[in-house]
């Protein structure tokens, strides 16, 4: 594997890290707020029913680690097949950066202060990223 290879897998563990981290913080905010509140966990209660009563700021943890497991799946698949088809580019280097602080930010904007504004704003950003990733493997490497 050459060295650019390897920095392409940087950001895929970088956000894999990331989204353990918020993993986490999520664990611990939430049994912490159970806790608190001295909330009886019911093995019958529909999926969601329970954690909806637990305060905005700690469903916003787990609504984020939610989010870090659905559309970054399509990064990773990208990302790993850039490093495979061994792209040697900035462009690739630069996209997959990109995409990776864009959503480290949304993470932290969405954890404390979840402005959906803000949210939205860098959510598309991110997918734009994305998309432009799936585009130029398509161009460069499939093309």
């Amino acid at each position: 594997m050459t060295d650019i290879n390897l920095h392409l897998i940087a950001p895929v563990i970088a956000l894999a890290f990331w989204s353990m981290l918020i993993c986490a913080w999520m664990m611990v905010t939430r049994v912490s707020a159970i806790v608190r509140s001295g909330m009886k966990l019911d093995p019958v209660a529909p999926r969601g029913e329970q954690m909806a009563l637990l305060p905005a700021r700690v469903r916003w943890k787990a609504d984020n680690y939610n989010h870090l497991m659905e559309q970054p799946t399509l990064f990773y698949a990208v990302t790993l097949s850039l490093a495979i088809l061994g792209d040697h580019t900035m462009v690739s280097l630069w996209l997959v950066w990109a995409y990776v602080v864009l959503r480290i930010v949304h993470s932290l904007v969405q954890i404390v202060s979840n402005r959906i504004v803000i949210r939205f704003a860098l959510f598309s950003l991110s997918s734009l990223v994305l998309f432009a990733m799936i585009c130029w493997v398509m161009i460069s490497r499939l093309g």
